[in-house]
């Protein structure tokens, strides 16, 4: 792992969230590398709301939460199936953990990832987790502003809140598993590969049967390999329309749709608008279901 990504594959109107919030990657200790993307932090103090809109990746987040002065508390995300919306409001803190697909299985082998999938659940009954755990990792809590004092908690450290991470994501004690480590492997292939643009061309080079890669997807993705090759396609025309002029009919052709007419049915059921409008009016007005936290 050379560091974490610098891209913004995902993320609706970057610019306005990055505008907005801080937000920054980090990270993991060299022992959850195997398992990790990143971590992803984002801190806000807003006059004014804003919905932020994710294309959720094929991965699990465990994601921990404070929204002003109120109890911070944590989650299991499971891979999101739709446009993800999340409205940001007054002050907040966000500290997450993107697991590589396949990589959250090692952490919670009792149950399949598929389990997880379009799931939000607290953390607690997932993973052992303490109020402890939750004040290391999300650090100081923000002044109330109601408080006439106007009193501030320790200043934030940033780096130790990382290394809370790290302590405990390490004493979980994830158990090697060399089927998670295939999973991932194949995960990386659609990833890196554009020559994958069907499963059958995955199943005929890997060697396996469709039936066994949707069994082993099922266990430790989450999804299936389709919905993971989809979802690149959308990221990679996501990423296209946020750097500006776009050939519409040349990228759908390089990420393998018949025509741009597929390209657009499925880059509009995804992110709610056709391509092109969204890269002419950004922000744009997206409709989505809410939820609580970005993952990127």
């Amino acid at each position: 792992m050379a560091g974490p990504r610098r891209d913004t594959r995902g993320i609706v109107d970057a610019p306005g969230l990055f505008a907005r919030v801080r937000f920054r990657r980090r990270e993991p200790a060299p022992a959850l590398r195997p398992y990790l993307e990143h971590y992803w932090l984002i801190d806000w103090d807003l006059d004014q709301p804003y919905v932020s809109h994710v294309v959720p990746h094929p991965s699990v987040n465990v994601v921990f939460q404070r929204y002003g002065t109120a109890a911070p508390f944590g989650e299991v995300a499971g891979i999101g199936l739709e446009l993800f919306a999340q409205k940001l409001a007054g002050r907040g803190r966000v500290c997450g953990t993107q697991f590589r697909p396949g990589g959250f299985r090692p952490f919670a082998p009792h149950r399949p990832v598929a389990h997880w999938t379009g799931r939000r659940v607290p953390v607690a009954d997932v993973l052992p987790t303490s109020d402890a755990d939750l004040a290391a990792i999300l650090g100081p809590a923000p002044r109330d502003p109601q408080d006439p004092r106007g009193a501030r908690g320790a200043p934030d450290d940033e780096d130790a809140r990382v290394a809370a991470l790290d302590a405990y994501l390490l004493g979980l004690g994830p158990r090697p598993d060399p089927r998670a480590l295939r999973a991932m492997a194949l995960v990386d292939r659609i990833r890196t590969d554009p020559t994958i643009r069907r499963v059958a061309r995955l199943t005929d080079e890997e060697g396996v049967s469709a039936r066994s890669l949707q069994r082993l997807f099922a266990e430790y993705v989450g999804v299936g390999p389709k919905w993971v090759i989809l979802r690149h396609r959308i990221h990679e025309a996501l990423e296209r329309a946020e750097s500006g002029a776009v050939d519409w009919p040349a990228l759908a052709a390089d990420l393998g749709y018949s025509d741009q007419a597929h390209l657009v049915r499925d880059f509009t059921a995804t992110v709610g608008v056709p391509p092109t409008a969204y890269a002419r009016t950004r922000p744009p007005e997206i409709p989505g279901p809410t939820g609580r936290a970005v993952t990127s």
